[in-house]
């Protein structure tokens, strides 16, 4: 590099990672784990004894958080695994649009509509049609949204006050 040539770094967020690593070993049931670049809820772990080459395995069954997908994953438990940073952030619903955009507002105010209605699996679309019955009967509901890997959606529902706006 020369002298006149200045290096920028340009990021939007504050560099936290999508991921971190976890020893295969240490990851328990109702954990989560990344399989197959899926966020997943680890729904069952089991451990082999060391074999012949000094490794004892993990084999881990697990339930993709978003789509429900099943996976599995056998790691030896003395490596690392990928484990996903996840967020949940409650908002109060302020709208739904006829086309499932959902308004939401969170404790300090701010707005957003970039959400759609959950949809894809059996337990999502109960949910949206439980959000939408609330929302047609004028309760006021908040809701959770689970955000991972750049990834987001509504996971649940609860009616704040059953009064009319």
């Amino acid at each position: 590099m020369s002298d006149h040539e200045v290096e920028t770094f340009e990021s939007a967020d504050a560099g936290a990672s999508l991921t971190y690593p976890q020893q295969a070993g240490t990851v328990r049931k109702n954990g989560y784990i990344v399989i197959s670049g899926r966020p997943c809820k680890v729904v069952d772990v089991s451990t082999s004894k060391t074999g012949k080459h000094g490794h004892a395995k993990c084999n881990f069954v697990a339930i993709d958080i978003f789509t429900s997908k099943k996976y599995e994953e056998m790691a030896p438990s003395s490596h690392n695994v990928e484990v996903p940073n996840i967020s949940r952030k409650e908002y109060t619903v302020i709208d739904i649009t006829d086309e499932g955009i959902v308004s939401l507002m969170d404790e300090a105010g701010n707005t957003r509509d970039d959400l759609f209605l959950p949809k894809g699996t059996d337990e999502a679309e109960k949910l949206a049609e439980i959000i939408k019955e609330n929302w047609s009967n004028d309760k006021e509901m908040a809701v959770t949204v689970i955000k991972s890997m750049n990834e987001e959606t509504i996971s649940s529902v609860k009616v704040i006050n059953e009064t009319a706006k």
